[in-house]
């Protein structure tokens, strides 16, 4: 008997039928294709692969999380293989960010890109890369070399699209032409510029100053920029002075420590039309830098980290902890890795295991088997803006015209012609505000001149390489004075059992000025001198008496006991002083340990709530907001997901800021929410008559402190109400408080489907940006989240195995890899994977092995 398919249907519909059935059996083949495609890409992790160039055997073991542990016999095999495993989980991400780093995206995406690469160009990354490879030490050119290796032995033995990653199949349908080229060393280098960059300090804080000025007194814009609360959050270094041309921390303060707070610029304006247009267009240059680790504004990029001395630990040695602030990014911006050499030897003298970035060798956090090291952002200023007089191809500088410095820049835009940029710059910088639009000539200032330490060659790559070397306090702090851009705040621990802390970095010296404003570049009075602040005078501390230490991008010194200017542009101490006070209410209770390391890392306390939450409930209120205002009587300041006050009170700081502000200021200047903004709002409600509560877009009235606090409550209630019920006891954080993590190529295409395939979420998170678990978001726009703690970590000196650590995402960069989002809710939860180091227990953990051979 023949079978007649939907012979049962009346006939009209049969036709319907087979239709479906067509389309269902080409989606069933596509998605075969698909499947294919992407499995295609998937590294080997088994067996044995030969690799031209090693000098011996290297095995490479993996766990469930697909993390690699590498072992080699020698230095230059263990970062050959090192970038051989990069490219394996993670080419396209260096591909991608190589491009960033050169201004070469439009080779990718085409005229959509253009502006970005213009911008990067402008500044020349690339080409101070170039300079900076030939100043590094033999050794670390070396194993620059042995890294590129690995990664292109893994580029030719797959030279098809699909065989690298999903990434490249769908480019090929936009840009079919395109194939990457064979990595280089200063293509690792160069990603250093791009981590300076977007660990910059208060670049953004000068132009917003500026700007403000245009539409404000000074004496009103300075009120949005207090001083930092020294009797209130302590600094991280609370001991020493400068003595004898060197930090000394045992020193006490005397007469030479008692300067200085920051001099103060004097004539600087930006009042005239011809400035101001160039501080706009300055500002849309920086707003074209894509980031690479930190969001388009940065908003929420800080870190955390710590360290325990053995006395107040149950193993009686230290404890360590850290979590840098960034943006969310899928990939994670961190790849964990163990670099073990077989036998510690001359040759070969790596054992370490920590977080890594794709693109470049060696650990940048981590631990090796001695000593353990974590990074926050130190935040000095190192980046100025010059206000330049420009007239044709000359600037002004100490009464005489100047020729500008001139180069041309060639960009290469996927499906257009090359374009040409020319680059202009004077003895400060670059003039960042000719990349976007044209200023009309003037005889006042009408360029902005960027100088920054980054564009000037260093050795941070050397530093990398010494630290995983070093073996105790004295050595490490070697190696951190190599660490010149980006300067970060160093914490370190030893399995000897001392703790310590060290500023390394590039600081420059004015003759001038404080930094906080953009100041005229043509008297000369303002210039960098020649040398840095000297490595020898930066705060350090070994040992300290308390027997902890704590950093989370809080000032390092007050500036009453240390004389050279870091910045005047701290974070204001929330997090750090939350951090410090429970740690000194953990060690109350007893010893500690690296469970306690974590719960505080998990902290969501809000610290500006018992400032404000009594300002709320003080003033009168109808309608239904009174009820929700009742949720924040007996809050305890905590913000997990399913906190009910810290939903209302979120919604309540939003508006009382958008409120208070939008209407003085220019959008460039407008709050973002973080910890500054509570510095400010705390003295404002103390000033119930302050011209900032008054709403200018009201021409009848005058309003107040609790007319906009009136306001604030009420849309608070409204735009929560609107989003999640009027129902009360419904509200969450969690409902509004969530993180997409998203692609940062093609996760943003616009094109739905694509963006599907490349990113994960929405996952609901704790925390708020100054909370210690600084999860960012930006009151400009809406609740979602903007920076994470990008990836979490504590060290147990007692006993290395007893270490954790967690990455935002996963090691795999391939989209639906079983890798690629396996550590994402993990990390939501807050817990910790095990983080092995021992031989015998990676073995014990591995689920895959993989074994190169020459």
């Amino acid at each position: 008997m023949r079978l007649r398919p939907y012979a049962w249907l009346p006939w009209p519909f049969r036709w319907v039928a087979r239709i479906l059935t067509v389309v269902l059996v080409l989606a069933l083949v596509l998605a075969g294709v698909l499947v294919y495609t992407v499995r295609r890409s998937f590294p080997q992790v088994d067996g044995s692969i030969r690799l031209p160039g090693l000098a011996g055997n290297v095995e490479i073991y993996r766990d469930k999380a697909g993390i690699p542990q590498i072992y080699a016999d020698s230095s230059e095999d263990l970062f050959m293989a090192q970038g051989f495993v990069h490219a394996q989980d993670r080419f396209w991400e260096m591909d991608f960010r190589r491009h960033v780093t050169s201004g070469r995206l439009s080779e990718l995406f085409g005229k959509a890109t253009l502006e970005n690469d213009k911008a990067i160009r402008t500044m020349g990354w690339r080409k101070v890369a170039e300079q900076e490879l030939p100043e590094l030490s033999d050794r670390t050119r070396r194993y620059l070399d042995a890294y590129a290796k690995g990664v292109n032995a893994w580029l030719q033995a797959n030279p098809n699209a699909s065989d690298r990653s999903l990434e490249y199949s769908v480019l090929k349908v936009q840009n079919g032409a395109y194939q990457p080229e064979p990595w280089t060393a200063v293509d690792s280098v160069a990603w250093l510029k791009a981590m300076a960059w977007d660990l910059r300090s208060n670049m953004e804080d000068e132009i917003d100053r500026a700007l403000a000025l245009t539409k404000l007194p000074r004496e009103r814009v300075e009120q949005l920029y207090p001083e930092y609360p020294y009797d209130s959050h302590a600094p991280i270094v609370t001991q020493g002075t400068i003595a004898g041309n060197r930090f000394d921390e045992r020193a006490r303060l005397g007469a030479r420590g008692t300067t200085n707070r920051g001099t103060t610029n004097h004539g600087t304006t930006t009042r005239g039309q011809s400035v101001t247009g160039a501080l706009t267009q300055a500002a849309k240059t920086l707003d074209a830098v894509p980031g690479t680790m930190s969001a388009a504004d940065r908003d929420g990029i800080g870190s955390n980290s710590w360290v325990v001395s053995g006395e107040h630990t149950a193993s009686g040695k230290p404890l360590l902890a850290n979590d840098p602030h960034l943006s969310a990014q899928m990939p994670s911006v961190w790849y964990q890795v163990g670099l073990h050499c077989r036998k510690i030897t001359e040759s070969c003298s790596y054992d370490v295991t920590g977080f890594s970035f794709s693109g470049l060798p060696g650990v940048i956090i981590g631990h090796t088997d001695k000593i353990a090291w974590g990074f926050t952002n130190l935040g000095p200023d190192v980046a100025d803006l010059f206000l330049e007089r420009v007239k044709g191809d000359t600037y002004l500088y100490k009464g005489e015209s100047v020729k500008l410095e001139t180069r041309q820049e060639k960009i290469k835009v996927a499906g257009s012609d090359t374009v040409t940029l020319n680059v202009r710059s004077t003895r400060h910088g670059p003039l960042i505000n000719e990349v976007i639009g044209d200023v009309k000539p003037s005889d006042g200032a009408n360029a902005v001149a960027l100088q920054w330490t980054a564009l000037t060659p260093g050795n941070t790559v050397d530093a990398i390489f010494a630290m995983n070397a070093a073996t105790d306090w004295p050595e490490f702090r070697a190696a951190a004075s190599l660490f010149d851009v980006p300067a970060q705040n160093l914490v370190y621990a030893d399995t000897e059992g001392h703790i310590g802390y060290q500023a390394p970095g590039r600081i420059p010296v004015r003759e001038k000025g404080d930094g906080t404003w953009p100041v005229p570049g043509w008297t000369g009075e303002y210039d960098w001198r020649t040398a840095p602040i000297p490595y020898d005078q930066l705060p350090s501390v070994e040992d300290p008496p308390d027997g902890y230490i704590v950093t989370a991008n809080n000032a390092v010194i007050d500036p009453k006991r240390y004389r050279p200017l870091l910045t005047k542009d701290w974070a204001y101490g929330y997090r750090s002083q939350r951090i410090l006070d429970r740690i000194k209410e953990e060690i109350a209770k007893g010893k500690v340990d690296a469970a306690t390391m974590s719960k505080i890392q998990q902290d969501t306390y809000n610290g500006l709530t018992k400032d404000v939450v009594p300002a709320l409930m003080r003033v009168p209120l109808a309608g239904p907001a009174v009820q929700a205002r009742k949720l924040l009587q007996d809050w305890d300041g905590s913000q997990g997901v399913n906190s009910t006050p810290a939903a209302y009170f979120n919604a309540v700081w939003r508006h009382l800021l958008k409120l208070t502000f939008d209407d003085d200021l220019p959008a460039g200047a407008r709050p973002s929410g973080g910890d500054r903004w509570y510095e400010v709002i705390k003295r404002l409600l103390d000033a119930p008559d302050d011209p900032f509560w008054d709403d200018t877009t009201t021409k009848d009235r005058t309003e107040t402190r609790d007319d906009i606090i009136q306001q604030a409550l009420g849309a608070a209630y409204q735009e929560v109400a609107d989003r999640l019920g009027t129902d009360l006891t419904a509200w969450r954080w969690g409902d509004l408080h969530q993180l997409t993590l998203t692609n940062g190529s093609l996760g943003t295409s616009g094109i739905a489907p694509i963006e599907a395939l490349f990113n994960r979420g929405p996952f609901e998170v704790p925390g708020s940006k100054d909370a210690p678990n600084a999860t960012g978001w930006n009151v400009q726009r809406d609740y979602t989240v903007t920076s994470v703690p990008s990836m979490r970590m504590v060290v147990d000196l007692g006993d290395l195995d007893k270490s954790g650590w967690i990455n935002l995402t996963g090691a795999s960069g391939h989209a639906f890899h079983d890798n690629y989002w396996d550590q994402a809710p993990v990390w939501a939860k807050g817990e910790l994977l095990p983080m092995y180091s021992k031989p015998s227990t990676v073995q014990k953990a591995a689920v895959h092995t993989l074994r190169l051979t020459p």
